[in-house]
């Protein structure tokens, strides 16, 4: 069981296109700036086809995709932010997985 404010939260649905995801983001990568590129490349991989299409033109994931991550990571309806350390364990594990394809 997790503390209060730590963990996921389920107070910002909205998925990834909420001020809560992105400031969790943000906050997560700042301070790793080796993990930048892999974060770039995981934004791209999940946005949907021809996002650049789209105002605004970022890769930000297909909302069904979003919920559908959220939901199979912290339960619940879908809705939840992720934490800050999944963030990073994530992206880093992205990198890992690159460099061993790579082999």
């Amino acid at each position: 069981m997790t503390a209060p404010g730590e963990g996921p939260s389920s107070a910002a649905p909205g998925g990834a296109r909420s001020a809560p995801v992105a400031r969790v983001l943000v906050r997560a990568l700042a301070r790793r700036p080796w993990l930048w590129p892999d974060a770039a490349m995981e934004a791209v991989r999940l946005a949907p086809p021809g996002w650049w299409r789209r105002w605004p033109p970022l890769p930000l994931p297909d909302e069904a995709l979003w919920r559908f991550r959220m939901e199979t990571a912290y339960g619940g309806r879908g809705d939840q932010v992720p934490d800050g350390h999944d963030v990073v364990r994530f992206i880093g594990w992205c990198r890992d997985m690159g460099r061993w394809r790579s082999r």
